[in-house]
């Protein structure tokens, strides 16, 4: 299986480790915006070509193409390379409106090809256990308490590198966390969707500030998001019938201590990543495919609907 990759940042270089350890994948082209980094992604993990042509990427011999660019360019890459016959992996958001998104799950329903989306939550191994838990109904919840807040005032990724673009806290961050909810509850629609939104920052212009709240089937989900805080945060506290257990540090923890921790951390992008290519293989839907994130995307855009004109 070939592949083309679109985007040269930090997480496509995560992604190119975790296709590393499967051998029926090969790097074919990338595709980039500024001609010397893609040249030089490309010969550090041994892509054949390069270009800054997306059509002449996605019009090449490859299988697949991996969507790591800004956010507010998956969807209509995503449609590009469907339309193309490819099958695609698109980082998260796979777009940064619902309508978007919708319009990439028209465009893989017309295609046929297999999308996956990196909602790479879903694929960490404590959540997981959560969630097993939940469905065996060994844990019936009232309440979902998420918090992610960690610091960035300045134009800079999670490797501290200088981003030509800006990121998005509803539209990434915050949909992460509203997918890993409702996943946790059962893949239930969000409704009474209420958001608060801090002010735009002078220089970035977005709120690095969010408080969102929604219920899943009568249950509460409460989300605190943050750009500003100096001591990170990322949790997830689920409030039940027989006890509250909250996920963090990569563990699964009572109030009593850790009661679940992976034998190997940090496996979310490669099991991800090895879905879709098991999927793409078996010629079946992948688990994370955008019908699945659409109840996500309904929330996202009825939080961003609230959002004040002069934030924009």
């Amino acid at each position: 299986m070939r592949l083309c990759f679109v985007g040269y940042g930090s997480i496509a270089e995560e992604h190119a480790k975790a296709f590393r350890e499967l051998p029926e994948v090969e790097f074919g082209w990338v595709v980039g915006r500024d001609p010397a980094a893609t040249e030089a992604f490309a010969n550090q993990w041994g892509f054949e070509r390069w270009t800054v042509n997306l059509e002449q990427g996605v019009g090449s011999d490859v299988d697949g193409v991996v969507i790591t660019s800004p956010s507010d360019l998956h969807a209509a890459q995503a449609i590009q390379c469907l339309q193309a016959g490819k099958h695609v992996l698109a980082e998260i958001p796979v777009a940064t409106s619902l309508a978007d998104a919708e319009a990439v799950a028209a465009a893989a329903r017309a295609s046929g090809r297999c999308v996956q989306v990196a909602h790479t939550q879903r694929y960490e191994a404590p959540l997981q256990e959560l969630r097993r838990q939940i469905e065996a109904g060994e844990l019936h919840p009232y309440h979902v308490v998420c918090r992610w807040f960690f610091l960035r005032r300045n134009n800079v990724n999670w490797k501290g590198r200088r981003r030509t673009w800006t990121d998005n806290l509803l539209w990434h961050h915050a949909c992460h966390v509203v997918d890993a909810a409702l996943w946790l509850l059962g893949g239930e629609e969000g409704s009474e969707v209420r958001a608060q939104f801090g002010p735009p920052h002078p220089e970035l212009g977005i709120p690095l500030d969010l408080d969102l709240q929604f219920r899943s089937n009568d249950r509460l989900v409460t989300i605190a998001m943050s750009y500003n805080s100096p001591w990170p945060r990322h949790d997830y506290f689920v409030i039940g019938e027989e006890a509250g257990v909250e996920f963090r540090e990569g563990k699964l923890w009572s109030n009593e201590g850790p009661v679940f921790e992976p034998q190997v951390p940090n496996r979310a992008i490669p099991e991800q990543n090895r879905e879709w290519v098991a999927a793409i293989r078996e010629g079946r839907e992948a688990a994370v495919n955008v019908e699945a994130v659409l109840p996500a995307m309904r929330v996202l855009q009825a939080a961003q609907d609230q959002l004040p004109p002069d934030a924009l």
